[in-house]
């Protein structure tokens, strides 16, 4: 399950998003660089050979550790592209192309939103989508839709099997686990006629709230989208809003941060990205860490070192660093808001930081670690193994 939002505004377009899935699945985050004349042939992502290309755009993933694409994104040039796990009726376990390789290669390969577009509708039209894409849950699978934003523009693409559609997000819209588009596509593959909602299922997108978390997301930024200038600050509060209040285990699947605690409710919000996205180059934020609420964002760029980068792609150090802290937190409210606190001290110096005319990117790396150095020492209170799902899994 994942939220993905977007939002134009006169200050530049804004895309932010949650990836949740299985809550011990690590995700890295890595910087892929600039290749120019590579003469391999083809590429081997997830479960399958492309054909490559000899030039390629530097990239920002974030990640499942396990697979070749990722759950979101930014190239060097701007543009970023979210992915949503939809159940159509034409999904498939043969191998193929997950949405998270057709995301990655997109951005490797596209310079704009509608760029990229192109290059995913004729990847899925020659390869086709479909394999397992869960972590644990090889039986897991499902086909993909998209937000594609850069500095001018935005736009919704969803796919089942091999076709899909595209339509343009106009001031600000999101995507969740299901199909949104009916008849107001502007672009589609060959064949497409009547409503493309059409080809959802109804057991999954309702047991996943899918439709109440869509919802969510649009109040979110329809307030921010009010402001004269939304920051930073507002895409994060979008990614960390709980339906029902601030105590995680008190929640459901309708909320955007999503926190694993039952049968039904088995997804966690596993990473978040929010990205500023200028002329003059992007401005991003991570976590890095799992559940946004209990994590705090840190700056990455194409330019500077960041500790977040992982260096292999297979391991996730600090994501792993991060997981008692976050668990600890599920449980003890004191505890939790002394986290929480101490975050929102960290986030004030970034968020002020990260508007700045030029962003002090290496202070703010300096107090990023000085904040989370302070939180991985304190005392975290045992979790106990008491008769409850969610004790039982954190514990």
């Amino acid at each position: 399950m994942c939220d993905t939002q977007a939002l134009i505004a006169g200050n530049g377009v804004w895309f932010a998003k949650n990836s949740d899935r299985e809550p011990h699945e690590p995700q890295a985050v890595v910087r892929i660089p600039r290749v120019r004349g590579d003469r391999a042939a083809t590429v081997r992502t997830t479960y399958i050979d492309v054909a490559q290309v000899a030039d390629r755009h530097a990239v920002i993933l974030s990640k499942p550790c396990w697979l070749w694409g990722a759950e979101m994104g930014v190239n060097e040039h701007g543009l970023a592209i979210g992915n949503e796990a939809i159940f159509s009726r034409q999904r498939s376990l043969a191998p193929a192309l997950l949405g998270m390789d057709l995301l990655r290669l997109a951005l490797e390969r596209a310079t704009t939103a509608t760029e990229a577009i192109d290059v995913i509708a004729e990847l899925l039209e020659r390869h086709g989508q479909g394999g397992p894409a869960g972590f644990a849950d090889k039986g897991f699978h499902y086909d993909s839709s998209f937000i594609l934003a850069d500095p001018q523009e935005a736009w919704i693409m969803e796919t089942a099997g091999r076709e899909w559609v595209t339509r343009p997000v106009t001031t600000y819209d999101a995507i969740s686990n299901g199909l949104s588009t009916t008849t107001d596509y502007t672009r589609s593959s060959p064949g497409v006629s009547g409503s493309f909602a059409a080809h959802d299922t109804h057991f999954l997108p309702f047991f996943a709230a899918s439709r109440q978390r869509r919802a969510l997301s649009r109040h979110c930024l329809a307030e921010t989208a009010a402001k004269a200038e939304p920051g930073f600050a507002d895409l994060a509060r979008h990614l960390r809003t709980h339906a029902r209040g601030d105590d995680p285990l008190r929640g459901s699947n309708r909320d955007i941060c999503m926190h694993a605690a039952g049968p039904i409710r088995r997804s966690q919000t596993t990473g978040s990205l929010v990205a500023w996205l200028r002329p003059d180059g992007p401005r991003i934020l991570v976590t890095g860490t799992t559940a946004p609420c209990l994590s705090p964002l840190r700056p990455v760029s194409f330019g500077n070192a960041h500790r977040v980068f992982s260096a292999d792609a297979s391991r996730a150090s600090i994501w792993e660093q991060w997981q008692p802290v976050q668990a600890a937190a599920l449980f003890d409210a004191e505890y939790r808001q002394r986290v929480r606190a101490r975050i929102a001290t960290w986030e004030e110096a970034l968020f002020a930081g990260m508007h700045a005319p030029t962003p002090p990117l290496e202070a703010l790396e300096q107090q990023l670690q000085t904040c989370t150095r302070e939180i991985l020492r304190w005392p975290r209170p045992p979790i106990t193994r008491a008769l409850t799902f969610a004790r039982q899994l954190w514990a």
